[in-house]
């Protein structure tokens, strides 16, 4: 048994499903009350995780999961910069 490593598993806000961490979208909110994406998983701040996929954005988006979880307001203008970000990644 020696050697075995639990997988770390986050749930995306979006559709609610649980993922390997590596394979989800951090989106952070710094200290300094900044939203972005976290491609490192390493950025200090509040973190909620996300699918690679523009839908669970918008599912997170309707339902206010994202600002929920990051715990202010999110305007318009940072959703359109996210959902930019992940359809570039796709």
């Amino acid at each position: 048994m020696a050697g075995v490593r639990k997988i770390p598993e986050r749930r995306c806000i979006g559709c609610g499903e649980r993922f390997p961490k590596a394979q989800l979208i951090r989106v952070v909110r710094s200290p300094e009350g900044e939203i972005s994406l976290d491609r490192t998983g390493k950025k200090s701040g509040r973190g909620a995780y996300l699918c690679h996929s523009v839908e669970c954005l918008k599912r997170a988006r309707k339902s206010n999961r994202l600002a929920q979880n990051l715990e202010c307001e999110i305007p318009a203008l940072i959703y359109d910069k996210l959902e930019a970000e992940i359809a570039a990644d796709v």
